[in-house]
């Protein structure tokens, strides 16, 4: 399926592995890789492509990144969800900002979904109270047309102390700042939209559904499927999004230019 393919046609100021990623993007978009199945055998794509494998190992890594694939140990690489980001064009200072928000995003997920796993399991029926109110007073936040910042952090901070390990207490309380930002610009894209602002309820939801139902696994999933769209709905954010909030609030998220 990929040997008609040219990298030579796609953007030449992208190195090799970003012009695979961008090949393997596009044929996800357009369905050529339907959401569930199995993607080639990385050995093979390499040939199809001219490429080295390590070139179609790190542009796979960058779509499980963004959550358009997963790997299912003993079984490959699958198509985990189409991207819906064709058609997005951002700057280059959009595109600065959307990789600082997916780098925390990254990291938030790989906490963050076990944390909620292990609060399925060792949280107490206080601390599940806590959630639900702090659910609540997220919802009259919005209600009342706040940002709902400081209760979505809360209810993330309280998930971690639910594990009743320190340490995850400590992470988080020693990402706080960043935490605060990159919830503010995710906060901001998701108000522009209600569909957005819906999806994040059912997520938050989800989390506090399974917890409250003692399922760790659920939690789990539940933890990663919010992070995993959480950075999609932040490259479903326009131009002007980046140009305007997104911009301000990113800038020092965002590398340090030489």
């Amino acid at each position: 399926m990929l040997a008609d393919e040219v990298l030579q046609t796609l953007d030449t100021s992208l190195n090799l592995t970003e012009r695979v990623a961008q090949l393997l993007r596009e044929k996800v978009d357009r369905g050529d890789f339907a959401v569930g199945t199995k993607l080639p055998a990385e050995g093979k794509m390499a040939q199809q492509l001219g490429v080295s494998r390590t070139v179609v190992r790190e542009a796979v890594s960058r779509l499980k990144s963004d959550g358009l694939l997963e790997s299912r140990q003993g079984s490959g690489v699958f198509v985990l969800s189409q991207t819906g980001f064709a058609s997005v064009r951002v700057n280059t200072h959009g595109v600065d900002s959307v990789r600082a928000v997916i780098e925390m995003l990254d990291l938030r997920r790989a906490i963050e979904t076990e944390a909620a796993g292990l609060a399925a399991e060792r949280a107490t029926p206080e601390q599940v109270q806590g959630l639900r109110m702090t659910l609540a007073a997220l919802s009259a936040a919005v209600a009342d047309g706040r940002d709902g910042v400081e209760e979505d952090v809360s209810f993330h901070q309280q998930i971690a102390a639910a594990t009743g390990n320190r340490h995850y207490v400590a992470v988080l309380g020693f990402l706080d700042q960043l935490l605060r930002k990159v919830t503010r610009i995710t906060r901001a894209n998701e108000a522009r939209r209600a569909n957005f602002a819906q999806q994040v309820r059912t997520e938050h939801e989800a989390i506090l559904s399974a917890i409250e139902s003692r399922d760790a696994a659920a939690a789990r999933r539940a933890g990663r499927i919010h992070m995993l769209n959480a950075a999609k709905r932040i490259r479903q954010a326009d131009e002007m999004f980046w140009n305007e909030e997104g911009a301000r609030y990113a800038i020092e998220l965002q590398p340090e230019r030489e």
